[in-house]
């Protein structure tokens, strides 16, 4: 009987002794995880006392123990685990966001370039429309450099150089300029030469009437005068 008790005093000290060996060493995985620094004496004391008190351990209960240390310190790891998956994650969300706002920020500002652009564009449709031969002085005969100057007034700025190409192929700037065989006449070989009389009566006479009708038709055909240039590149006509 008196063996008998001592063996159920061990057991119940055994299981004390379990437990506080792995409260112990779960509060060290805790304090690790936490990001607290444990003292080289207080670890080094921690696992003597821990190496002593399992030794009073019945040996058929030690690898109990011993499992339930480990399982919990196991579990106290994981939690440690989830909670920096958990912060990468949220820190990568608030990067993909950041990109999201420069990209969708960037987006809007060369949207806003381009309406700007283009209202640009159209006001200068809107205002080379709008001119006539009554707005250039009547001149008996007309340079290059002064049809040119009128064109570069008549001609959004942006479609200018394609405009002054086409003219340079069709007429070289010649306002009088004559086809021969097809009678075909003026800065853009207008074929037959009546088609300018629908910009002013005085089209033989005036480049700025032909530069008005030849812009029209570039726009009315073409879109621009730089598309119309493009479709003369590969047909080597308009």
């Amino acid at each position: 009987m008196l063996e008998g008790n001592r063996v159920s005093r061990i057991s119940v000290r055994g299981f004390a002794v379990a437990s506080a060996t792995a409260v112990t060493a779960v509060g060290s995985v805790v304090g690790v995880a936490s990001g607290s620094i444990a003292q080289p004496n207080d670890a080094e004391a921690t696992a003597s006392d821990a190496t002593t008190l399992l030794a009073d351990i019945p040996a058929g209960q030690q690898a109990q123990v011993q499992t339930a240390s480990l399982t919990q310190q196991a579990s106290v790891q994981a939690i440690a685990a989830d909670e920096s998956a958990k912060k990468d994650a949220e820190e990568a969300a608030r990067k993909a966001a950041a990109e999201t706002a420069i990209a969708k920020k960037e987006a809007a500002e060369k949207a806003a370039e381009k309406a700007a652009a283009d209202a640009k564009e159209r006001a200068e449709v809107k205002a080379a429309a709008s001119r006539s031969s009554a707005d250039f002085p009547v001149r008996s005969s007309y340079s290059i450099a002064q049809i040119q100057a009128m064109a570069q007034q008549m001609v959004p700025s942006g479609q200018y150089q394609c405009f002054s190409n086409i003219v340079d192929h069709e007429s070289s700037w010649n306002y009088r300029a004559v086809n021969a065989s097809s009678g075909a006449y003026g800065l853009f070989q207008a074929l037959p030469a009546g088609k300018y009389a629908s910009a002013g009566a005085d089209w033989q006479t005036n480049p700025a009437t032909q530069i008005k009708w030849g812009l029209n038709y570039m726009n009315e055909r073409y879109g621009s005068p730089c598309d119309a240039w493009s479709f003369w590149q590969a047909n080597h006509w308009y």
